[in-house]
């Protein structure tokens, strides 16, 4: 354990806020917006320091706190970070200051209530990211449904009970078969630890099985095809900073999960099911591009290109090749930032005109310049435009795609023609033509606190797209590690089918 426990520090202070928060319950507005930017920008610096002291040439995990929980169990509140899960902590404390900038006015009721539950849900977030224990692990993924079930659920549209209740069902179901396979690893393995379990090999016929289990609950939450429709409602109803949670950050839990526990826990049954992922891949990339194409509410039609660009993210993890996985993290980094800057610029103009309708715009550029600017460099980063972010993860993907399966990189190049078609047909029908609507003849343009929101997510994006190296190499060695132990395991796999069956040929003799 580390003389100053920074991990567990980063992830109980935006926890320690929301109790202030509490506390001050009867001083309403002001006091708890405050409260919670400056915990929430705390926690980002603790982030980043996480960064300077991790060690990218190592694959092991570090910065770990560890002791005994519930020793009569051998459960520990175990956590650390690999390049894998660091990337997501930091991309969860640079969002959730910004969701409460964005909220700074948009939310007048129940202010305090609302500030601690993205505290709440930032504790969560990182948590869940951290968590080396099964039972820590999935104390964190399910406590994440619960801020973001009341965030929908009370500060959301007119249909937001219905929102949010069906996202809540959707994601626990799959989430109790998951902790159904945690129990059987839990009583094979002898305890509750992570890294433990990834050194237990399990029986291939088993595996399928857990696999399945554990594919539940993670094709839910990223959400695969035909797993996704609670993410367009869940979507719609939110408040603007609930969209930008839950296509910056939730969508990525069920990525991590692949990544963490059914890649080097179930080799065997990962590598079966590989031909059955890169089809539900190819199928939402393509699919829900068309869907996107006939939407006319734009959080609708940037919920179906998440769906679109989460194919990418599962094609890249099970092509377990190091172009392949480290484009899929990149992709869901880059994913994080414009995914959440469009639905930013959707709360822009939706706060001005209270209408998420692409037909009640047109002709913005007259009147909000500097808007049209902001809104068309994430357009063009989401379709993949070479110098932003978008454009590294999706290159890679479909460079380790390609050394897999090329019928595959085939159906995944058609989504990235048909995610520029929407993209630019919404970008069209919004910003360019006539300024003919009254309710847009006197919107006003960005002010310094939207100039504000948007700055950090420009640069990131500029930056992971010119010069990404500084997020390849922070995660390259960890996702070494798990391809060598997803190979290992699958050529010792082979080896004792072969010993077997010259031992059975020896008998027969």
């Amino acid at each position: 354990m580390d003389t100053l426990p920074l991990l567990s520090i980063t992830i109980f202070l935006p926890l320690l806020g929301a109790f202030g928060i509490f506390l001050n319950w009867g001083n309403k507005g002001d006091n708890a917006r405050w409260v919670a930017l400056w915990t929430s920008l705390v926690t980002l610096g603790m982030a980043l320091i996480l960064w300077k002291n991790y060690n990218p040439m190592l694959s092991t995990f570090q910065l770990e706190n560890k002791f005994q929980w519930i020793p009569l169990l051998n459960v520990g509140y175990h956590v650390g970070v690999d390049g894998i899960s660091l990337p997501f902590i930091l991309l969860s404390a640079l969002l959730i200051p910004i969701c409460i900038l964005a909220s700074w006015t948009s939310i007048q009721t129940r202010v305090s209530e609302y500030m601690i539950a993205f505290l709440v849900l930032e504790t969560m977030l990182i948590g869940l990211f951290a968590a080396l224990d099964f039972i820590v692990f999935y104390l964190f993924f399910e406590g994440v449904l619960i801020p973001m079930f009341l965030i929908i659920g009370i500060w959301g549209g007119p249909n937001r009970i219905y929102a949010a209740f069906k996202f809540f069902l959707y994601t626990l179901l799959g989430s109790v078969l998951m902790l159904l396979a945690i129990l059987y690893v839990y009583f094979e393995v002898g305890g509750s630890d992570i890294p433990l379990a990834l050194t237990t090999p399990f029986d291939p016929k088993v595996q399928i099985w857990l696999w399945l289990a554990f594919f539940a609950s993670f094709a839910v939450k990223i959400p695969m095809w035909p797993f996704h429709t609670w993410l367009p409602d869940a979507h719609v109803e939110a408040p603007t900073a609930g969209s930008v949670i839950l296509a910056g950050i939730l969508l990525k839990m069920g990525g991590y999960g692949f990544l963490r526990f059914s890649l080097p826990l179930f080799p065997e049954a990962s590598a079966y099911f590989t031909p059955f992922v890169f089809t539900l891949s190819s199928v939402a990339i393509i699919y829900t591009s068309f869907v996107a194409l006939a939407q006319t509410d734009m959080k609708k039609l940037i919920a179906y290109s998440s769906v679109a660009h989460m194919g990418f993210v599962t094609l890249g993890i099970f092509t377990v090749d190091a172009q392949g996985v480290q484009g899929a993290i990149t992709q869901m980094v880059s994913h994080g930032l414009i995914s959440a800057a469009l639905f930013l610029c959707v709360g822009v103009v939706y706060e001005r005109v209270h209408s998420r309708e692409i037909t009640a715009y047109g002709g913005l550029v007259h009147r909000m310049p500097r808007y049209a600017a902001v809104f068309m460099f994430f357009i063009l980063a989401s379709l993949g435009l070479p110098g932003t972010s978008g454009f590294v993860g999706e290159f890679l993907v479909l460079v380790g795609a390609y050394q897999v399966n090329t019928y595959v990189t085939v159906f995944a190049s058609m989504g990235m023609v048909l995610g520029a078609a929407y993209a630019l047909w919404l970008y069209r029908r919004v910003v360019f033509g006539a300024l003919v609507k009254p309710a847009l003849k006197s919107i006003s343009d960005l002010n310094w606190r939207e100039n504000l929101i948007f700055a950090p997510l420009v640069a990131g994006v500029l930056i992971l797209g010119i010069y990404p190296s500084p997020l390849l190499t922070l995660m390259e060695t960890s996702v070494a590690h798990v391809i060598d132990q997803y190979n290992i395991a699958l050529d010792s796999n082979e080896m004792m089918i072969k010993l077997n069956k010259v031992v059975d040929i020896a008998l027969a003799q």
